[in-house]
């Protein structure tokens, strides 16, 4: 059996355990401890370590572990949960959720892929700041429209101002952050030639998704969340739906897809086919998400820009 190694992340302490031995104990999350921990697991031969995302407290283990040659893996707490939930283990503990997350893996032998390094991570946190920024001016928009005293106007006015000098100061650091990479720069340039596709939706897919032209069709999907997964039992037979995989990517996605819907010959006339045969629209919108995403892995891939038929 594989040596695998189940680690709970909390903002202090890292708890471990290893399977098949069973040997369980707990170091500090910090630098020092990590490095002393990654001696040990190397010594231990252990062929793949598992960390539950935990709202970035993961992120520095993850970074350690790796960089120290372990093959790591972030998996999902939901799955881990329901897979603990199917054991009947409803007590739960800082050991007992890395003992779960240990056997979690060793049961479902997830795919383990190549962690997203220091300057993928910097590009998403400067993107994911920027959505925070526009959802702030969304809501400082609508209560104008609510304040009625000039005094609260005056307010809301001075508070978008401000954001929105800091919105244009974020794409000025998103613009450096492409300009250092040349390879970032020719994805970029080859992602948004493809009509429907901006830059914002380049560069999230660069930050977000940098195993982009190294997946075939179908796993590029699941990774989006965009794979159907049927429902059916005996003579039932419910709705395909999609879910998971990497949200952020998916919302892009939607909002490029709305508009290559209406700029791009290939894409319009998939949906407005798909509308014919009588899919509904939304159907017929996340099979052209799908459908696009499918074009934007095979132009990174082949490394050719978006040439209209």
């Amino acid at each position: 059996m594989d040596v695998v190694v189940g680690i709970d992340v909390s903002k202090d302490q890292l708890d471990v355990h290893v399977l098949p031995s069973g040997e369980s104990f707990a170091v500090a999350n910090d630098d020092e401890s990590l490095d002393e921990l990654a001696a040990k697991l190397l010594s231990l031969k252990a062929d793949i370590v598992a960390l539950e995302a935990t709202g970035g407290y993961e992120m520095l283990a993850a970074a350690a572990l790796s960089g120290a040659g372990l093959a790591v893996i972030v998996v999902n707490p939901a799955q881990v949960r329901a897979y603990a939930n199917a054991l009947g283990k409803r007590a739960k503990t800082d050991p007992i959720d890395a003992e779960v997350i240990a056997a979690f893996v060793a049961a479902t032998k997830p795919a383990i892929r190549p962690l997203r390094d220091e300057e993928n991570r910097a590009l998403a946190a400067l993107l994911a700041r920027r959505r925070q920024i526009l959802a702030m001016i969304a809501a400082e928009e609508q209560r104008t429209r609510m304040a009625l005293a000039k005094e609260a106007q005056k307010s809301i006015g001075r508070l978008l101002a401000a954001l929105r000098r800091e919105l244009d100061s974020l794409d000025a650091d998103v613009d450096d952050h492409i300009r250092k990479s040349p390879l970032w720069r020719v994805r970029e340039t080859l992602l948004t030639s493809v009509p429907g596709v901006g830059r914002v939706t380049a560069r999230t897919l660069l930050a977000e998704m940098p195993e982009l032209g190294s997946l075939d069709r179908r796993q590029v999907a699941s990774l989006a969340g965009l794979a159907p997964w049927t429902r059916q039992s005996g003579k039932w037979k419910g709705k395909s739906l999609i879910g998971g995989g990497r949200a952020t990517v998916r919302s892009v996605l939607f909002m490029a897809t709305l508009v290559a819907c209406r700029h791009n010959p290939v894409l319009k006339a998939f949906r407005d086919r798909l509308v014919a045969s009588g899919k509904s629209k939304i159907v017929a919108t996340v099979a052209a998400m799908r459908k696009l995403l499918t074009i934007l892995n095979a132009i990174i891939r082949d490394q050719k820009a978006w040439q209209n038929a």
